[in-house]
């Protein structure tokens, strides 16, 4: 099984060439950060909301993620109203290696129960222009991703300060025993948000910036409770009431 995505790729000249990537895996990372102690502000900011960290498992944690979650699509459905995106570098692996950036939208009463089962229940947006990583190497470090949730600066930081492309495949292969040896898509981890507090909202845009070459891809999505549009007597509870059910509770 795969998914294919037509994407185009943006040259350093601002030219495009139309292309398809398959993917046959897809990975999301947490706490990819170089320096660790980066990610403690992120790590403080979701537990603020009841969320914990597997500090068990070694930086940075990878979460497999199911194939139909990687959308382009200008909707995102969800099923409740504490969802949130987060910027993060994209990878993927092709006959080289492209960069990109995307959103990794998270449900985050989920992840309250289940990191990895927060993950799969909201999709991961990604836009359509990539660029070539061999391209941009040389200057990676001066990229700088944003995001905005209804129209209110949310992030904003440099690459520099996530785990270099280069060295998150290699952590893969190590780590992960299937990663083929190409047609893979990676998110690569957020950063905390610029007021240190996780945002809730209805519209999403991100970006990634090459300053100094007049260079941005990104994209935007419009997030839709889907739950909400059934009237409230014939609405079933997101999280079964009866706590008895939950795993390790009976």
């Amino acid at each position: 099984m795969s998914h294919k995505l037509d994407v185009l790729i943006q040259a350093v000249d601002g030219t495009t060439r139309a292309m398809s990537f398959e993917t046959m895996r897809m990975y999301n990372l947490g706490s990819a950060t170089r320096d660790p102690n980066v990610a403690v502000a992120h790590q403080q900011e979701v537990a603020k909301s009841g969320i914990h960290i597997a500090f068990d498992v070694p930086a940075p944690r990878i979460y497999p993620i199911a194939l139909h979650a990687l959308t382009t699509d200008e909707e995102l459905f969800v099923q409740t109203g504490h969802t949130s995106g987060e910027v993060e570098i994209v990878l993927h692996m092709a006959d080289q290696l492209y960069v990109g950036v995307g959103s990794d939208h998270t449900d985050r009463a989920m992840e309250t129960v289940s990191i990895p089962g927060s993950k799969q229940a909201c999709s991961n947006h990604v836009a359509r222009k990539f660029w070539a990583y061999e391209e941009i190497r040389r200057t990676w470090d001066n990229c700088v991703i944003r995001s905005w949730v209804d129209g209110r600066l949310y992030q904003d930081v440099g690459v520099g300060v996530f785990i270099a492309p280069e060295d998150i495949i290699a952590i893969l292969r190590e780590r992960v025993s299937n990663v083929p040896k190409r047609n893979f898509t990676v998110f690569c981890g957020t950063i905390v948000s610029v007021d240190k507090a996780l945002g809730y909202g209805a519209h999403w845009k991100y970006e990634m910036e090459a300053p100094g070459t007049g260079r941005k891809i990104g994209s935007e999505y419009q997030v839709v409770d889907i739950l909400d549009e059934v009237k409230p007597s014939f609405r079933v509870p997101f999280f079964n009431p009866q706590k008895g059910n939950l795993p390790g509770t009976g």
